[in-house]
């Protein structure tokens, strides 16, 4: 790790730490005190008493968890088949999935509308769950391929000659190594599925179906447009994704800076 010894080193380096967050504390800032403007702290009791935050919360957290296990899964297991395995034609495979990184989520609207409507789907967390899984995908995947690269092929040719099979050394070998990426995977993952808008905004019409990236919805309308309660629900929209950062935040940058370098 890159270490600064001399007073002055580090007196710069500081500066221009401080310097590079100002951008992006300053939003966050007066959101914050927008949110108080007016009544004070009583535009979160206002916020509080449409009687829809905790469902709303409640099918965030549905469909992010929902989300989290999918991408966890197939990063896992693809992030591995992609660096260890010998599968024919991998690297097309793989740069296939690369590519899907440059689709817009917007072009794919219009597809999906019509796919979950012949499947039923329409106004169910599926609907959401997996077409924002499927759009976290290629990055995460490229972060569990990185990093198991990085593993040592010697520590799957010594499970191969105690006599484990693929699946006994990806379990018991390569998934415990993963847990420094595992934590950025989720993280980044809980932060995309928690902020998605268009998704839930087009395909959950029903009220008790809807997310908190939603509630800001309740204060702007044709003939309403409260803005100290739209910054009030949006600084308790991000309140859990905070908190899951803070307590996971040194695993999360161990593991995107292995899953960066490897």
């Amino acid at each position: 790790m890159f270490e600064t010894r001399s007073l002055k080193s580090k007196v710069v380096l500081q500066v221009v730490l401080l310097l590079l967050t100002i951008p992006y504390a300053i939003p966050l800032v007066q959101m914050f005190l927008g949110s108080l403007g007016g009544t004070g702290i009583l535009n979160y009791k206002a916020v509080w008493d449409t009687g829809v935050v905790p469902i709303y919360f409640r099918n965030s957290f549905i469909i992010s968890a929902g989300v989290i296990l999918l991408v966890y899964i197939f990063s896992m297991t693809a992030g591995f088949g992609f660096a260890k395995l010998r599968i024919f034609g991998k690297e097309v495979f793989f740069w296939l999935i690369l590519v899907a990184l440059t689709l817009p989520e917007v072009i794919l609207l219009s597809p999906l509308f019509v796919t979950f409507q012949k499947l039923h789907m329409f106004n169910t967390f599926w609907a959401v769950i997996l077409p924002t899984a499927a759009l976290q995908l290629p990055f995460t995947i490229l972060l569990a391929r990185n990093f198991n690269s990085g593993i040592p092929s010697q520590l799957m040719e010594a499970a191969r000659i105690d006599g484990a099979n693929v699946v006994a050394t990806f379990w018991y070998i390569i998934l415990p190594l993963t847990k420094p990426i595992a934590a950025s995977i989720i993280v980044l993952t809980l932060i995309n599925s928690w902020n998605t808008y268009l998704l839930p905004l087009l395909f959950l019409q029903s009220s008790d179906m809807q997310t908190v990236t939603l509630l800001p919805q309740y204060f702007q309308g044709e003939f309403t447009n409260d803005q100290t309660k739209i910054l009030a629900s949006a600084v308790l929209t991000a309140i859990p994704v905070i908190i899951v950062y803070l307590f996971m935040q040194k695993s999360f940058e161990k593991g995107m800076s292995a899953g960066a370098l490897k």
